[in-house]
């Protein structure tokens, strides 16, 4: 094989690892957080007023248990209906705390929302038609203490996915969707 036809090998190969990461994303690290960093998380869910504190990641893997545990606090509590949510959500919100120094509780105004819940919030408007609650791929919440532009700005720079600021409503939403700002 000559010099030209391996390189060109090298850069079909580099091209397809490219699109394949593109293509199956969950086979990427979960979070440009270090590979080995535990993480933990402390939640408060405004509805119910229940708490909770875990460590969702040993380091190595996620707890399964814990997540469980993570996925009730976050329920849609108008139908006391659990889904299992992203948990990349999680990551995104914990390298937030990070980046902005800040280690209070998380508090969340709504994670998985029922379609049948989302469609009666429609009424009301201000809910999206096909929103990501309803996948639980989406969580708003704010920062105990902490400006809600900062938690934006912050969400923003990390490009998980949506990132919608609410200032009257008091809490910023990301989402695992596209890449899109409101």
């Amino acid at each position: 094989m000559s010099e030209i036809d391996y390189k060109r090998r090298q850069l079909l190969v580099a091209g397809g690892l490219a699109v394949g990461a593109c293509l199956l994303p969950g086979v990427a690290l979960a979070s440009p957080y270090k590979a080995t960093s535990a993480r933990k998380i402390s939640l408060c869910n405004i509805h119910t007023k229940e708490d909770l504190e875990t460590q969702y990641f040993d380091g190595q893997s996620y707890i399964k248990e814990e997540l469980k545990r993570i996925n009730h606090i976050c329920r849609d509590f108008r139908r006391n209906e659990v889904a299992n949510m992203d948990r990349r959500l999680f990551d995104a919100i914990a390298e937030i705390q990070e980046g902005l120094g800040h280690k209070g509780q998380v508090r969340i105004i709504s994670g998985y929302r029922s379609p049948e819940t989302n469609k009666a919030l429609q009424k009301n408007g201000g809910v999206a038609k096909k929103s990501y609650h309803m996948k639980g791929e989406a969580i708003d919440f704010n920062l105990e203490g902490v400006p809600l532009s900062k938690v934006r700005n912050a969400a923003l720079e990390l490009r998980l996915g949506g990132v919608g600021y609410y200032p009257k409503s008091g809490f910023v939403h990301i989402d695992t969707g596209p890449v899109r700002r409101w």
